[in-house]
């Protein structure tokens, strides 16, 4: 087999041989199985056996002597063809059912480009005939004589190898499937459209992971959970009954109650209850991404090799974190494995935008792959009602696709969830268990007292200035950018931060790190402090904005507690004047007139203190 093997590459430079491809693809696709347990396919067993059976075919137009000519360097007529379109024909030689024999050919056929790229590039690269194809004014190049450019010794030892046996030689090309496909996509054949599409997907990641030397995907397991059950504390009630539930749950409970733990705990349970699939944990704001990541990668020990994250600033993410760290000592290539791991299935639990999965499910590219990563997995909201109205839409539509085809098990939390939404959201999850904080818990939860000032913000630089001087950490908000930067010069403190969507990724992700520092007495900043970094303040100054964004920016205030309690309610202080620019960012002046007529009914209520219990209302 030595000597037959040498003699057909897959890939060139470096060079890799057909049989060691396949032997890596094989790696990836036995850490697939394992890692994907819950795959809405009929026979799991059947469907796996189809997927080895692609991955063993998949190259085989490989060993054409012109293509191995090409990847030699050598001058070769090729003619642009497809060694796919040569791979495809073998598939039809198994001893399988005609259904199994059509889901195999597709795959293998459409596993680099699409069926309208290909049968374009039929139609137009080269005159279809009955039996043959001609190149342009090169002449005739028929099928039967460019089959026998296909090393058939080798390929007959190449299957033997792995146990699979051909009933015949005679190939056909596979036109007339790649045309009927094209014009019929879902209804050509009797085939299962979704296991096509699974099956498609989970070849191209066996066949993408093995060429970018990705072999193994992890999994979650019992000590990754570990730190939920660290018996110095008791969960509360919400945490415990996630705990509990199979399926579907939609949580409400306080900002600080522990919704990421509960998430956690109801994760760990559809693991045990229901077996491994990949968990996407979905926030809106890449700043809360970027700060959950780092703290499920701490509490889950993951070496960066269980937790993930995927967003649009990845590279600057990972430069600024990773740059100063042992990985720059090295070389380049580790910070690059690093981003192409967190983008393949490596890591079993990955912090993510919604996006992310979004466009898998509006066919860009690479979309098959995005859906069978998904597929049997389990998807954590957090901050759902931070979206706009197009987005929370399409995200509504996601977990529809998702519990209704990907066998997808939902949890979505939230401290503030508006009763329609909720009402949307249910009708998308279907079955459901909904969980809600205890009355008690909530009641203990008094953080802030609502104070609504007169006159605008940057009238009150004085009032601002004189609660740094007696001590106390300042958060000042203003809707726009060059209102921050005037009030970030105005006032004086020993250590402050400026923080707004104008700087660059990796400016701000450093300054997200500095907030991590007990040193910083102010933060003075726009909407960008609405996401939600892990900071605590002892009052905020804020111009007005609609009702559901100042309860963000107040969700910055009193946050942390000290032996299970909170300090004493901290002031929350709302201008009443907009700037004329504020009417660009927010641009409907009821909403802020009703914003600011709720507010006053808060202040004239027990001295403006607030519970959370009285957030929903």
């Amino acid at each position: 087999m030595t000597a037959i093997d040498q003699e057909v590459l897959a890939k060139s430079g470096p060079p890799i041989s057909l049989k060691q491809h396949i032997d890596e693809c094989l790696l990836v696709y036995e850490s697939l199985r394992k890692a994907f347990e819950r795959l809405p396919v009929g026979d799991p067993d059947r469907f796996w056996k189809l997927i080895r059976l692609g991955i063993i075919f998949h190259d085989l137009g490989k060993s054409h002597s012109e293509f191995q000519k090409m990847l030699l360097g050598k001058r070769a007529n090729w003619y642009h063809q497809r060694h796919e379109l040569f791979s495809a024909p073998f598939v039809e030689l198994l001893d399988l059912p005609p259904e199994d024999k059509i889901l195999l050919k597709l795959i293998v056929a459409g596993h680099h480009k699409d069926f309208n790229f290909q049968f374009d590039h039929i139609q137009h690269g080269y005159k279809t005939g009955e039996d043959l194809f001609s190149f342009g004014e090169d002449g005739k190049l028929e099928w039967n004589d460019e089959t026998e450019k296909l090393n058939h010794e080798f390929i007959k030892a190449f299957l033997k190898d792995y146990g699979v046996s051909l009933n015949s030689n005679i190939l056909n090309p596979p036109f007339v499937e790649i045309k009927e496909y094209a014009r019929k996509p879902v209804n050509t054949t009797n085939i299962n459209f979704q296991e096509l599409l699974l099956a498609a997907g989970a070849l191209k990641q066996c066949d993408h992971s093995a060429s970018a030397g990705i072999f193994k995907v992890n999994f979650l397991e019992e000590k990754h959970f570990n730190f939920l059950y660290n018996t110095e504390w008791s969960p509360y009630f919400h945490q415990k009954r996630a705990s509990e539930i199979n399926g579907n749950i939609v949580l409400t409970s306080p900002t600080g109650s522990g919704k990421t733990e509960a998430s956690l705990m109801w994760l760990h349970q559809q693991i045990k209850e229901n077996g491994q699939g990949r968990t996407f944990y979905i926030l809106p704001f890449t700043a809360s991404i970027n700060a959950m990541f780092e703290r499920l990668d701490e509490k889950m020990h993951g070496n960066n090799e269980i937790v993930g994250v995927v967003h649009g600033k990845l590279s600057e993410y990972i430069e600024s974190r990773f740059g100063n760290e042992e990985y720059s000592s090295k070389n380049e290539m580790l910070k690059h494995e690093l981003k192409e791991n967190y983008r393949a299935l490596v890591p079993p639990l990955k912090v993510t935008t919604p996006f992310q999965l979004l466009k898998s499910i509006f066919g860009l590219k690479g979309f098959e792959k995005g859906i069978f990563e998904m597929s049997g997995g389990y998807f954590i909201f957090d901050e759902i009602h931070a979206y706009d109205p197009e987005v929370t839409a399409q995200i509504k539509v996601l977990i529809e696709f998702a519990t209704q085809f990907l066998n997808v098990n939902v949890c979505i939390m939230t401290a503030t969830l508006p009763s329609f939404l909720k009402k949307e959201f249910a009708k998308a999850i279907g079955t459901y268990t909904e969980i809600s904080a205890n009355k008690e818990l909530y009641q203990s939860f008094i953080r802030h007292r609502i104070k609504v000032a007169d006159g605008l913000l940057s009238d009150h630089i004085a009032d601002i200035q004189q609660r740094l001087d007696a001590g106390d950490k300042v958060l000042v908000v203003s809707n726009t950018v060059k209102q921050a930067q005037a009030i970030y010069k105005s006032l004086d403190a020993a250590k402050k931060v400026l923080l707004h969507s104008a700087f660059n990724g990796v400016d701000r992700n450093k300054k997200e790190s500095e907030l991590k520092s007990d040193e910083v007495k102010l933060l003075v900043g726009t909407q960008a402090i609405e996401v939600s970094l892990d900071i605590d303040y002892d009052v905020i100054f804020t111009e007005p904005a609609p009702l559901d964004a100042l309860l963000q920016r107040f969700g910055r205030v009193n946050r942390h507690r000290v032996n299970g309690q909170y300090r004493q309610p901290c002031d929350c202080i709302v201008f009443s004047e907009r700037n004329d620019i504020d009417k660009y960012i927010y641009k409907n002046k009821d909403v802020i007139d009703r914003t600011l007529k709720a507010l006053h009914e808060m202040e004239s209520q027990h001295s403006g203190v607030i519970g959370e219990i009285d957030l929903q209302k």
